[in-house]
């Protein structure tokens, strides 16, 4: 991407270049590692049951001795191949954490 200075000595980028060259961007990927995620709570375990709504879906998960529920879309289930019996990973990142008393 061309750039030229102005009086101030700092560099532009016509917005015309910028954005031709973001559209290229993102048609080729980018250099980082598309399998890279910052969640750190990954679970690996066997899909054990699916219930298929017809716009919501409710995967259950077996990791070792934890049993994982999640709901996510009927859509993104499908976009996965998510199939019981198969390998899968949960992930959980959140913001927000609620404890209660026991």
């Amino acid at each position: 991407v061309a750039t030229h200075r102005d009086e101030g000595g700092r560099r532009l980028i016509d917005g015309g270049d910028l954005a031709a060259f973001s559209v290229e961007l993102a048609k080729s990927g980018g250099e980082e590692d598309p399998s890279y995620t910052s969640v750190r709570n990954a679970f690996p375990g066997i899909v054990t049951a699916i219930k298929l709504g017809d716009v919501a879906a409710q995967v259950e998960i077996q990791a070792g001795p934890h049993r994982l529920v999640s709901l996510l879309t009927r859509e993104a289930v499908e976009e996965l191949g998510l199939e019981v019996g198969m390998e899968a990973t949960a992930r959980v990142k959140s913001t927000n954490v609620h404890i209660d008393r026991t």
